[in-house]
C-alpha cells in the first residue's frame, strides 16, 4: 500500500487519483513548471542575451498566465449546477481557452517583430552552454508535464487543459528551437538565433489556432464524435425491450458530457416498467461515460412523430442525410 506522503514526494503520479481529482493534480503541476521554467530562462537569458531564448522566456511567462486561469477554471467549471446555472459551470473551461488562445496570439506578434529586428541588427550571443543546459532542462520538464496532461485527459475530458497543454506541446518545439538558435548564435552565426525566435512564433500561431477550435467547439455545442454517438446508441439499444433509439443528442459543457435521446417501448408497459428499463441504459452509458448527464425520453412504439419544440424536426432531417 502507498504511503500517505507518496503523492507529495512525485508530484507527477496520478495513483489512487480519481479522474477529477487527475484534472485538478495536473492543473496545479502545470503552474509549477512554468514558474520553475521562468526561473530558469531568466537566468538563461541575462547569461546569453538570445532573442530564442527571449521567445521561448516571454511563452513561458504566457504559460504561467494560461496556467493560472486553467487552474481556476477547471475548478470552477467543476462547481455543481445551481438556479441560474442548471446544466452547470463547464464552458468556463472554453472562456479561459479563448483568453488562452489570445494571450498566446500576443507574444506570438511581438516575438515576430523581435525576430525580426535582430535579423536586421543580429547581435552576438554570449552564455551559450548555460543556456544550452537550461532549455535541455527545460525540455525535460515539459516533457513530464505533457505525459501527466495526457494521462489526466484519457481519464476526464478537459477544453481548459487540452489548451493548456497546447502550450506545452509549443513549448517542446520552442525550446528545441531555441536550442539550436543558442548553439548556432554561440558559433558566431547568430541570424540563426533570429530565425529561431521567429519559427517559435510560428508555431505558437499554429497552437493557438487549435485552442481556439477546441473552444469553439465547445461553445457552439459540437456533439460527441461518430463513433461516441455509435457508442452511445449501441449502450442504449442493450436491451430487447427497446425497440428503437432516435433523436439522439450529444454536447460537451466542460468536463461534463450532455445526453439527450428518445427510446421506443412497448405501449401496453406500465409507468414503472418504462422507468425501469430507462435506468438501467442510463447505468448502462454511465459505465462508459461517467461524467455523463443524461436524459431519456420514452416514446411508445409506433408514436414517434417530431415533437418536443423547435429542433425536433430539424433534427429528423440531418439524420435523414
Amino acid at each position: 500500500m502507498a504511503l500517505p506522503f507518496t503523492r507529495l514526494i512525485n508530484p507527477f503520479s496520478f495513483q489512487g487519483l480519481t479522474p477529477q481529482e487527475m484534472i485538478l493534480r495536473v492543473s496545479a503541476l502545470s503552474v509549477f513548471v512554468a514558474l520553475t521554467l521562468i526561473g530558469l530562462k531568466t537566468l538563461a537569458l541575462m547569461a546569453s542575451g538570445s532573442v530564442a531564448v527571449l521567445a521561448s522566456l516571454t511563452d513561458s511567462g504566457l504559460d504561467l498566465l494560461a496556467s493560472l486561469i486553467t487552474f481556476f477554471a477547471v475548478r470552477f467549471a467543476r462547481t455543481p449546477p445551481d438556479k441560474e446555472h442548471p446544466f452547470g459551470h463547464g464552458k468556463a473551461e472554453a472562456f479561459s481557452a479563448l483568453f488562452q488562445a489570445a494571450l498566446v496570439f500576443s507574444s506570438a506578434a511581438l516575438i515576430l517583430r523581435d525576430a525580426w529586428d535582430h535579423l536586421r541588427a543580429p547581435e552576438p550571443v554570449s552564455g551559450g552552454l548555460l543556456s544550452v543546459a537550461v532549455m535541455i532542462v527545460s525540455l525535460l520538464l515539459t516533457g513530464l508535464l505533457i505525459m501527466a496532461q495526457n494521462a489526466a485527459l484519457k481519464a476526464s475530458q478537459s477544453v481548459a487543459v487540452s489548451a493548456d497543454r497546447a502550450h506545452y506541446l509549443t513549448d517542446i518545439a520552442g525550446n528545441s528551437i531555441a536550442l539550436v538558435g543558442v548553439g548556432a548564435g554561440a558559433l558566431g552565426v547568430p541570424h540563426i538565433d533570429a530565425i529561431a525566435g521567429g519559427a517559435i512564433a510560428l508555431w505558437l500561431l499554429w497552437g493557438a489556432l487549435h485552442v481556439l477550435k477546441d473552444a469553439a467547439d465547445s461553445l457552439m455545442d459540437r456533439a460527441l464524435s461518430d463513433a461516441d454517438q455509435a457508442r452511445i446508441h449501441e449502450l442504449a439499444s442493450d436491451d430487447p425491450e427497446v425497440l428503437n433509439v432516435h433523436r439522439l443528442r450529444t454536447r460537451i459543457s466542460g468536463p461534463h458530457v450532455l445526453i439527450q435521446m428518445h427510446m421506443a417501448l412497448r405501449p401496453d408497459l406500465t409507468l414503472v416498467r418504462a422507468h425501469e428499463i430507462i435506468v438501467s441504459a442510463e447505468k448502462r452509458i454511465l459505465s462508459a461515460f461517467p461524467n455523463a448527464d443524461i436524459l431519456i425520453h420514452p416514446d411508445p412504439d409506433g408514436a414517434s412523430e417530431p415533437h418536443g419544440g423547435i429542433f425536433a424536426e430539424a433534427h429528423d432531417r440531418v439524420h435523414q442525410i
